[in-house]
Order: C-alpha cells, then structure tokens, then sequence
C-alpha cells in the first residue's frame, strides 16, 4: 500500500511538471522592462562546446522567444581528448537548433585558454576577451556559470572569475550580469522535480534577485545536444534526460 501511495504521488508531480512546463505560460520578468519586451544584446559565455545545450537551454529558450539578441562566446574547442575541431563543427549545428544566429557565435582556440581539468585559464585573459566581446556588439547583459560552474570543472570556475573580474576592472557600469545557479547532486538529477525547488528557491529571495527560468522546449534542447555527436554517448544521454538544467535553470544577479 505504501509503494502505491508514492508511486501515485511521483506520478501527479510528474504531471504536475509536465502542466507547468507546457501550459502554465508565466508573464515573464526576466529583462521585462515593460510592454512592449524591451530587447536586449545578451552574451552567454560559456567555456566548451556543449556547455550551451547542456546546462543553459533553458535560458537560451527563454531568451530566443522573447526576442532577444543572444551571442555566444565559447572560450575553447574543447580539445581535451583531440577532437577540437569537431567539436567546434558541433557547436555551430546545436546553435543552428536553437536559432542562434552563426554570425553571433564565437570559438576561440586561444592556447592560454586550453580545455582539461588542472588547466587553470587567466582570469585577466578572459575578462579582456570578454571586454572586446562587450564592446564590439554593444552588450547589456552578461549570463556565465556561477563559480562552482554547474559540474566544478575548473575551466567554468575561471570563465566566471573572468566575468566578475572584466566587472570589477573594464565594465562601463550599466550591464547586467547572471550566474547560473549551481545545486546540490540530488536536485541535479531529479529532473523534472526539480521545477519546484527552483521556485521556492526563487521566492526565498528579494524581488529581482533571482529568476527562474522553465523549459518551454525540452524537445529542442535534447536535439541541440544531440548534434554534440562525439559527446553524445550513453551516460551523457542519461545526464540530459535526468538532469533539471534541461528543465529549469535559477539565474542569479551578479553584484
């Protein structure tokens, strides 16, 4: 009797989710300056191919329908293992799913900033290049990783450490900037659950503090990383359908 009451009870909050996720269309708030949407030029720098589709669909989403200008800036090809040039070649097609246009989309191969763990980036690199980013395409908001970077990969740490750094340093004052908010290893892979918690932690908060962000289009961000094919492998599979940053992302202002 009591597997029956919690396998009924995961099954309402499963529709539950799947309710909010598809019909509860939310009046957004997140760069909502008014009526109409004011549009901004946004950059989500991020530190490999596949960070985008990832971790940050859900925001990429949110940004795209609403009219925003997004550019992306990936600060390696990802070239840990030698595929560095595929890599790259699979970015632009998971970019082209999420209707980021190609002409928006920046892929260094810098060799200061090299992907693997233990490789420590220059903070003071990253913040210039994230400076020549800011000013060529006149930005008014910047979205990264928080500084534990979702997984702890160091390269994520050191792309945030680089944006809070170009915000200390070179920023002309009037940009926005957001971390992605990092949880803890069980809400990480509670999947759809996960859209509660996120709200609550939301809600805990000062107004305009935090946003919470629900992926309309969770088709579309699994076809996006689908075009990551040499990172497309079993668990990563699992990673995407499990894991709530396909669902939700919690952005937080950086101060």
């Amino acid at each position: 009797m009591g597997l029956i009451f919690i396998i009924i009870s995961i099954s309402i909050v499963w529709v539950a989710s799947l309710w909010k996720i598809f019909f509860s269309h939310s009046k957004p708030t997140f760069l909502n300056e008014g009526t109409p949407l004011h549009t901004k030029n946004v950059l989500l720098v991020v530190a490999h191919p596949d960070d985008e589709s990832m971790f940050f669909s859900p925001t990429i989403n949110y940004l795209t329908s609403k009219g925003h200008n997004l550019y992306l800036l990936c600060l390696s090809i990802g070239n840990a293992d030698g595929m560095g040039s595929s890599r790259k070649d699979e970015l632009y097609r998971a970019c082209v799913v999420h209707k980021i246009q190609l002409q928006q989309v920046n892929v260094l191969d810098h060799p200061e900033l090299q992907d693997g763990f233990g490789k420590v980036w220059n903070h003071g690199l990253v913040a210039r290049i994230i400076e020549e980013e800011v000013y060529s395409h006149v930005i008014d908001v910047i979205i990264t990783f928080d500084s534990y970077g979702v997984s702890g990969h160091c390269n994520h740490g050191d792309v945030h450490y680089g944006v809070r750094k170009f915000l200390h340093d070179s920023s002309p004052g009037n940009i926005e900037a957001w971390e992605l908010v990092s949880i803890n290893i069980m809400r990480k892979y509670s999947g759809l659950f996960d859209i509660w918690m996120s709200n609550l932690d939301v809600m805990q908060h000062p107004s305009g503090v935090m946003h919470c962000l629900l992926n309309e289009h969770p088709l579309k961000s699994f076809r996006a990383m689908a075009k990551h094919s040499s990172q497309w492998v079993w668990f990563r599979k699992l990673f995407v359908s499990f894991s709530s940053y396909t669902y939700v992302n919690t952005l937080r202002k950086i101060n």
